[in-house]
């Protein structure tokens, strides 16, 4: 038999899990709890309604409860943390690591979240506020501060004689870094030439000095770069006269990467990246509406134009019937530009330097592809209606909206992005008018003009 999926795997146990709480065995919950890892918790609990999140969370235990907020989305973390009091979400916050608490921090309100403050202890507090100041979707926002440093005059005896008396790594450890007396960074030492050098070496002769410090203010998105670029497993973070500040680790990079393609993929939808699937009816329509409204705007636009032509659609019911084509075919080839358009500014392909040779080619390729299928629906449509006029006046309509779609799928991101709006929230929306409204115009507009009594 082939094995099942972890998916497969995850919905078993989710509905064994409702089952048992529908028939009140709690203890039995519980006890599944103890043996379940953070993150299938988490999942859980976001594959869960609200009714039952909160049932669900107090049956796990308090010392792994801090590990599953880390996991869970920020919109299902919110619900769970409105019902806590401020001790209870300070107990919980107990071992998590910096960075993960700072993320949970952040989605409090004000003054739960002094409270959450106020029930640390004076070396918590501190860390968490450094780590607090520095803007969420930064270096900063993203480090760990739980790193150990070295002196490049020790000894490697020394430094693992320190290491077998700690008794344990910061987690994701594979490099220790190398700072000076004013804790400025100097490199990096990796714990394989740690753990093979001659234990009378000093630290000094097995330092890497080309190891690549991360300022603390460099966005996000640009450490994910950078870890894919040179294949890091962790990298120091340092501030603006080169202080070692933390680390960030492959894991944090991990979750960018996936909360940048989860944003990208709904923001296409118009939905917040971070929204709950089992959110209550009243509170997914709040969100949805706004967005349906913008598309109602934009939709009233093309009727508008659509109106202007009232006399030849009430002469010739057949543009009517083809009205809808041109657009339609303008809108799925400019949404492809649009796509691969945004995919390349995300990987750093597309800038200033090269957005004209990337507009000159898709201008291009949209004629092309203008031209291929304007050929094509002319025949159809002159053999249909027997009428050699009609499929040139929407052969040519096919070809000018063709080639706007690409004039539109690339300039609209780019200057989406110079107005520092996500291209992939609003360039959807936008592409989709423009290429309703040329398409609309260009075929009835040809058609009053050629065929107009």
């Amino acid at each position: 038999m082939p094995e099942r999926s972890e998916q497969e795997i995850s919905q078993k146990r989710l509905l064994e899990i409702n089952t048992a709480l529908e028939s009140g065995m709690f203890v039995y919950v519980r006890k599944m709890f103890q043996h379940m890892p953070a993150f299938d918790i988490a999942l859980l609990l976001e594959s869960s309604t609200a009714r039952s999140r909160n049932v669900l969370w107090q049956l796990i235990d308090p010392d792994l409860q801090g590990e599953v907020l880390e996991e869970l989305s920020e919109e299902v973390r919110k619900g769970i943390l409105r019902n806590m009091q401020p001790e209870k979400v300070a107990a919980v916050a107990e071992g998590m690591d910096i960075d993960d608490l700072a993320e949970v921090l952040r989605t409090l309100p004000d003054s739960v979240y002094k409270e959450v403050l106020n029930s640390m202890d004076s070396q918590d507090r501190t860390r968490v506020e450094q780590a607090l100041s520095y803007e969420e979707d930064t270096a900063g926002g993203i480090m760990n501060t739980d790193t150990i440093t070295l002196r490049p005059d020790i000894t490697i005896d020394v430094i693992l004689r320190y290491l077998r008396l700690k008794g344990e790594l910061p987690e994701a450890t594979d490099s220790f870094y190398v700072v000076n007396r004013q804790d400025k960074f100097i490199g990096s030492v990796s714990l394989a030439d740690l753990v093979t050098a001659r234990p009378e070496q000093p630290i000094a002769e097995i330092i890497d000095y080309d190891t690549i410090a991360i300022s603390v203010e460099t966005e996000e998105s640009e450490v994910a770069k950078l870890f894919e670029r040179h294949d890091w497993f962790s990298a120091p973070v340092v501030d603006e006269n080169g202080h070692l500040l933390g680390r960030i680790t492959i894991d944090d990079v991990i979750d960018i990467i996936r909360e940048d393609a989860e944003h990208s993929m709904m923001s296409m939808a118009g939905l917040d990246d971070e929204a709950d699937t089992f959110a209550p009816v009243i509170k997914s329509t709040q969100q949805r509406s706004i967005w349906l409204g913008v598309n109602l705007i934009t939709a009233l636009m093309a009727v508008a134009v659509s109106s202007m032509f009232e006399g030849i659609l009430a002469e010739m019911a057949i543009l009517a019937v083809l009205n809808t084509l041109v657009p339609s075919m303008g809108g799925v080839a400019g949404n492809q530009t649009l796509t691969l358009v945004i995919r390349g500014m995300a990987l750093g392909h597309i800038g200033d330097n090269n957005a004209r040779i990337i507009l000159n080619k898709e201008i291009a390729v949209g004629f092309l592809n203008g031209l291929i299928w304007a050929l094509f629906i002319a025949s159809i449509v002159a053999i249909w209606k027997q009428d050699i006029l009609l499929g040139g006046i929407i052969a040519f309509a096919m070809l000018m909206n063709l080639t706007v779609a690409g004039l539109a799928g690339v300039a609209t991101p780019l200057v989406l992005k110079k107005m520092n709006i996500d291209p992939a929230l609003a360039g959807s929306v936008i592409l989709t008018t423009i290429t309703d409204v040329v398409g609309i115009f260009a075929f009835l507009g040809t058609a009053t003009l050629l065929l107009g009594r």
